[in-house]
């Protein structure tokens, strides 16, 4: 039996039901209500330009201590998995907030990256995505199913695109962190 007995003569059988309904009433939104994914999009931080034939620069000290900014700026957002593309420029913007949460940094090919496949394994989790100035803005659009967002000027670093999903509906938000 579920209630012992000596539980059961302590309730009279409204004030047992009185309590049941409010354990539902307490608990039902929690059970009903629809998983939550956000994706947090930014741009890498300032690359070096001193060589421009190099594709895969590292930071600059400027871009390193934008980085750490980020790092900052998102202390609050618990992250479940951060993404970056396997550019020295993307993986040290990223670097700082993944030292800090002990998380890994997955590699994406940004061609690729949001699908079926991709939203599924992400579904519930909040994501962090690091980028480049023709992707970031891109992928926030493919997210929303809409083309809002521009591509992003290669002097601008600081801009942060978030989308969150809830209960099939889509919400954008562009902030411009400098």
């Amino acid at each position: 039996m579920f209630l012992s007995k000596s539980v059961l003569r302590f309730f009279n059988k409204q004030s047992l039901m009185q309590c049941l309904l409010l354990v539902v009433l307490l608990m039902g939104p929690f059970v009903l209500a629809q998983e939550q994914t956000n994706y947090y999009l930014i741009r890498h931080a300032e690359k070096n330009r001193n060589n421009p034939e190099n594709p895969n620069p590292h930071l600059t000290e400027l871009g390193l201590q934008r980085a750490e900014r980020w790092k900052e700026v998102l202390k609050h957002i618990p992250f479940d998995v951060i993404y970056s593309t396997a550019y020295h420029r993307t993986f040290e913007t990223a670097l700082p907030i993944s030292k800090e949460r002990n998380l890994p940094i997955t590699y994406y090919d940004s061609k690729k990256l949001y699908n079926k496949d991709f939203a599924k394994a992400n579904h519930g989790k909040t994501v962090l995505i690091v980028g480049h100035s023709n992707t970031t803005p891109q992928l926030a659009n493919k997210i929303l199913q809409q083309e809002r967002y521009p591509e992003i000027p290669d002097s601008l670093n600081g801009r942060l695109y978030i989308v969150t999903i809830r209960d099939q509906k889509i919400f954008s938000q562009l902030l411009s962190i400098e």
